[in-house]
């Protein structure tokens, strides 16, 4: 029996019909924020019923057949899982947590990525990636900071609503790293300062290229690193090999 559930656990036919039910949740969530008639309705009902059980069939089958069930739920992905299938048995009809019930049933579609391993990689490479990005992400705040400052006492007084504090100044110049009519902003400062286009084009270099490469260095290098560990794991090392030649060298010898 436990044989037949790895089996079925690991078939690649399994994987896509657990894919494809997955899409349709997706598809039947997105179709509840229209307008349906009653027919439709009953029928999205019905669709989510048969999801839900669907979902507690793979989980039950993902863990008879893993190989360490005490560990199990010591795996994040598999307690995520976990969590949004159990919350998704909450009925949705004429109850306190229907509101619960209905965002949780929202989240059955991030089930994709405990699913697939290869955004599961990714994922996991984006978390680890989490302390290094936090002093990119310091540096940064301490560049807004500076020209928030800078801007406030600047340009205060020719547009109180973009630059009255350094709060404000802060979401003005996010505006600007994120090219969102930068331009209208740096135009009417240039009225004034004729000179204040270096402010910006300083501004812009820091945070959109700079600081966003280092970002995207840092995830592409935890990705690589991931991606030979989990090559490492699934191929044999150089070692193993280099151990299996000679128990085979050792066992011609004493054939012969």
């Amino acid at each position: 029996m436990y044989q037949l559930l790895k089996s079925l656990k690991e078939n690649k036919i399994f994987e896509f019909l657990v894919i494809s039910v997955i899409i349709i949740s997706a598809l039947e969530i997105g179709a509840k924020t229209f307008e349906l008639s009653e027919a439709a309705t009953s029928a999205t009902k019905i669709l989510d019923l048969l999801i839900t059980v669907f979902f507690v069939f793979e989980l039950s089958i993902r863990f008879m057949a893993d190989d360490e069930k005490r560990a199990f739920f010591k795996k994040g992905w598999n307690v995520f899982d976990s969590i949004v299938v159990a919350i998704s048995l909450i009925p949705t009809d004429d109850s306190e947590m229907v509101l619960l019930a209905r965002l949780v049933r929202v989240f059955r579609v991030l089930r994709m990525v405990s699913v697939v391993p290869e955004l599961r990689m990714l994922i996991n490479s984006l978390i680890k990636a989490l302390p290094q990005l936090g002093y990119v992400v310091l540096l940064m705040f301490i560049i807004f900071y500076i020209y928030a400052a800078i801007g406030s006492f600047m340009f205060k007084e020719i547009n109180p609503v973009l630059w009255g504090d350094i709060a404000i100044s802060m979401l003005t110049l996010f505006r600007v790293m994120t090219f969102e009519d930068w331009t209208d902003i740096q135009y009417e400062t240039m009225e004034v300062y004729s000179y204040s286009w270096i402010f910006y084009l300083t501004f812009i270099f820091f945070t959109a290229f700079a600081f966003l490469n280092m970002v995207i260095g840092i995830v592409v290098n935890v990705m690589e690193e991931e991606h030979k560990a989990e090559l490492s794991k699934t191929e044999p090392s150089l070692t193993d090999l280099q151990n299996e030649l000679r128990e085979i060298k050792l066992l011609l010898k004493a054939q012969q």
